[in-house]
């Protein structure tokens, strides 16, 4: 059995996903990659099929019809056999794999864990507010720990797919499904398995290197003001995984309800940035639905956090929502 999975979901990714696989190719034969070809349109399947044939033990290549991200990382955890599973972009890439190998086979041989996480680094194609995102204040290091252990994350700290490695059994076990056509979905495969992690270690890593400012990458801020009925989808899901309330660990409800500010909050800049009737009357039925699923919370959530002010009806709540966008980007440059 491979210590670990990494799926790399590719759609006409031709240009970049080289540099993506070679950087996991690093980790030798205690890494199995599995590339998707989602559908391309252009040299993408044929370049995964080179690797395939070139690393014959460690290279999958799996062809599929176009079913987005989310189908990608299904399609990769159906092939996966190692102990672990991580998801990486075509355009971004691992740092000091090796290294993080070996720590992971390290706690695998205490026990393992259900989720190991690291840092994620930002690198900007322009090379202006490249930073770390790491979680050093908030969770205990070099140790396996539980959520008892953990304390607050800031408002810029969030587990992204970028940040996590799930035990595979544990995956397999939650049995979520990503939606498929639906971007940002990854924040629904971290959220809805938090529910089953408890035992977690935490690595002081910048391992992820989370490429910005590819054209038309998902996280561009005129591709998410388009796409903000995906980003409101992917929050509904989150919201309606689980009721909070049946999370008795109070630590682990404390961070949920974290992940779930943020993605409100992420959901209701990119809706009223979007400036349209739809996107508002769209905005409204996340919470309608929210409020059906979970009144208190939902309720909770609109109108006692700060998101009340980013809620404001009209010019004057829009006014708002730019300044809070404006404020978010200063302290986390994410597009």
């Amino acid at each position: 059995m491979k210590l670990l999975t990494v799926t790399v979901p590719c759609y006409n990714s031709q240009d970049y996903m080289e540099k993506c696989v070679d950087s996991l190719l690093t980790g030798g034969e205690r890494v199995e990659i599995v590339i998707i070809d989602d559908g391309s349109k252009d040299r993408t399947g044929e370049i995964a099929d080179r690797y395939a044939a070139k690393y014959p033990t460690i290279v999958k290549a799996v062809h599929q019809e176009n079913g987005g991200h989310g189908e990608g990382i299904n399609q990769g955890l159906r092939h996966a056999t190692g102990k672990y599973f991580k998801t990486v972009d075509s355009d971004d890439w691992l740092n000091d794999f090796p290294l993080f190998l070996d720590r992971l086979e390290e706690i695998d041989r205490q026990g393992g864990v259900a989720l190991f996480m690291t840092n994620y680094y930002y690198e900007h194609a322009d090379g202006k507010g490249n930073r770390s995102i790491n979680f050093s204040n908030a969770l205990p290091e070099n140790r396996i720990f539980t959520w008892a252990e953990t304390r607050p994350f800031r408002v810029d700290q969030i587990l992204m797919i970028h940040a996590c490695t799930f035990r595979t059994q544990l995956l397999r076990e939650t049995g979520l499904e990503m939606p498929k056509h639906i971007f940002y979905e990854d924040n629904y495969m971290i959220y809805g398995n938090l529910k089953s992690v408890e035992r977690m270690y935490y690595m002081d890593l910048d391992l992820y290197r989370y490429f910005i400012g590819r054209a038309g990458q998902s996280v561009q801020e005129d591709v998410m003001k388009k796409r903000y009925a995906h980003q409101l989808k992917a929050t509904e899901l989150c919201f309606r995984a689980y009721h909070l309330d049946n999370l008795k660990d109070k630590r682990k409800r404390a961070y949920c309800k974290h992940e779930l500010f943020i993605m409100f909050g992420i959901s209701i800049l990119y809706a009223r940035l979007n400036g349209s009737e739809q996107a508002e009357a769209d905005l409204e039925q996340l919470w309608a639905s929210c409020r059906k699923y979970d009144c208190k919370w939902a309720n909770r959530f609109r109108y006692r956090t700060p998101l009340r002010a980013v809620c404001l009806p009209g010019k004057g709540g829009r006014g708002v929502v730019r300044l809070m966008y404006k404020l978010a980007h200063v302290v986390v440059r994410f597009n």
